[in-house]
Formats: structure tokens, sequence, C-alpha cells
């Protein structure tokens, strides 16, 4: 279901997350907490339990897609930019076809590298950018898409080697302590890096925050954090990569982002449910963080379309 139509309901605020909450209930959503933020309302939040700091899985992709807009506004890179320009070559070289990558590609998850980040062996590797560099591509760059925790991690490699910092120590100037998130942890890889695709804990209302300076395009409280042209790049037209996946909700995915069903919505999508939607029709986001095990977060997201987005 898309945008309401003329006939909706005319909803007062208190009562809106009610329809939404229930089917959470009825069918075992998982949901830990839903905040919803739309322009010139009341903010409406409703927490099913306690708010602490959680992993928010793969929306880390989206907070380091962030961090490489602040950075290019920085002039410290761009997005066309080859990634061997920006890391020095292993001892054994650059495998065959990485000195083809782009930033671009590690962005959206094309890259071609077959070293996904995802296995042991990988996420416990003393030097997980030597082990990435130099493999050889298993396609060339921009030709597949495939799910990639190795490409968004090599990204917070990039931003290190330009800045001599975490990506996470570098970014809480930039953006964290703005957002008055003022010690977030994130996991980092054996040598010490952040590790970018995955491992950012960060409460339900930290969440939120993040939410609404996506939808409030890079701006928050009156300062612009991220710039504009960044944030519409994350889902224009030609960011949009067609990923295979039979899904709806999971067919395209941008600048570490997805697009979803509802006409012009976007997310940040992360293991068990941890969501930003972006719905700028409505002028407004919804967060929601779960621990939503063995079921798809599609589910949680058709929830949002039928109960939620009528009512806006």
């Amino acid at each position: 279901m898309n945008a309401a139509d003329a006939s909706s309901p005319v909803v007062p605020d208190p009562l809106l997350l009610l329809p939404l909450r229930q089917r959470i209930l009825e069918q075992r959503l998982g949901v830990r907490a839903v905040h919803l933020h739309r322009a010139g309302h009341p903010e409406l939040s409703h927490r099913f339990a306690e708010d602490t700091a959680e992993n928010i899985y793969s929306v880390s992709k989206t907070v380091t897609a962030l961090a490489v807009g602040i950075a290019a506004a920085d002039g410290l890179l761009d997005v066309e930019d080859l990634l061997v320009d920006h890391l020095p070559a292993p001892s054994g070289g650059y495998g065959a076809g990485v000195d083809q990558v782009r930033l671009r590609h590690l962005l959206t998850m094309t890259s071609g590298s077959p070293i996904l980040g995802f296995l042991d062996e990988q996420r416990d590797h003393p030097d997980l950018t030597s082990l990435l560099l130099g493999n050889d591509l298993a396609a060339e760059p921009g030709q597949r898409w495939e799910y990639s925790n190795g490409s968004i991690f090599l990204l917070s490699r990039v931003l290190t080697e330009r800045t001599g910092m975490t990506m996470r120590d570098w970014l809480m100037p930039r953006l964290f302590e703005p957002l008055g998130i003022l010690n977030p942890q994130w996991h980092t890889t054996r040598d010490g890096h952040s590790w970018g695709a995955t491992g950012l804990h960060l409460k339900s209302g930290q969440l939120a925050r993040i939410g609404r300076l996506m939808l409030q395009r890079g701006m928050y409280d009156g300062a612009q954090l991220v710039p504009v042209a960044w944030i519409d790049a994350l889902h224009a037209d030609d960011a949009w990569v067609a990923t295979g996946d039979p899904e709806p909700e999971s067919a395209q995915y941008g600048y570490g982002i997805w697009q979803c069903t509802a006409e012009g919505a976007w997310r940040a999508d992360g293991a068990m449910g941890q969501l930003i939607i972006v719905l700028p029709a409505q002028d407004a986001v919804i967060t929601i963080t779960s621990r939503l095990e063995g079921r798809g977060a599609a589910e949680i997201l058709r929830a949002v379309w039928e109960e939620l987005l009528p009512l806006l």
C-alpha cells in the first residue's frame, strides 16, 4: 500500500501508532521500539523493551555512506576515485582487477570481490584490508551485485588512510556529537579499524536522530552535517543497482540504502529488523529497532505500509 488518498481518515497524533503496535504484537514481529518523526507534528514513539544500545547491524553501512559524503565535501575523496589511489598494495600486490574498483562500486556492493566478510576466517583475519586487496576479483567491477561487508569495510579503511583516524573517531565531531550521540561503540577488526559495514551500537532514540537527519537532507538542528547533494545522491535514479532478489523490498540497492516499494520511500536496513524508513512525500521518517530472528524485515515493512502509512 502506498501513500494515503483523500479518503484516508484523520487520526489524532497520539493514536497514529496504535494499529501498528497491535499488528506487531499479533504477528510477533520482535520490534523493540518504534519512533515517528513528522515535520510540524510532535515526536511519537513506543518502546516494547528497555532502550539499550544495540547492534544496528547493516544500518552501519548507511552511516558509513554518510561519512563518505562528508569526506567528499571536505575534498578527501570522490566516489569515482579508484580504490588503489587511496589504499597501498599489500605485500603480494593487488589482486587481478582490483585496480579497476572505484569507491562507487564499494558503496553499491558491486566491487566483484569474493571476500564478503561474513566467514569467521575473514572476519577474524589479522589484516582484512590486505586480504581484500590481494585477492583476484570474481567479477568485473559494476557487473554483479553481491551483499558484502568487505566492500563497505574498505570505505572505512579509505577514510582512515585519508584522515589518520578510525572512522568512528573522525565522525565524532562531524556527525555523532552534533546528533547528541556522545560515546557510540563501533566494533573493530583485529587490527583496530572501524568495521563500517556492521557493529555500530545505538539506542533507538539515537538511531531516530540519524533518520531525522536523512529526512531533512543532511540538516539537524540548523546545522548542515551532510551535504544536501549527497543525501540526494544516495537514492538518485543512477545510484540504484538491481540485486536480483525476488523480495520486492530488496530489489534495488543504492549508496548504502535500499529502495522501498512505497512510492518515493527509501531506507537503511539492518539484520533482525533495524530500519530507518524515509518517506519524503509524507515529510516523515519511521525508525524501528527489533530482534526479529529467522524472518525477513519485509514483514515489518509491510506492517508499516498497511497500518501506519495510510494514516500519514
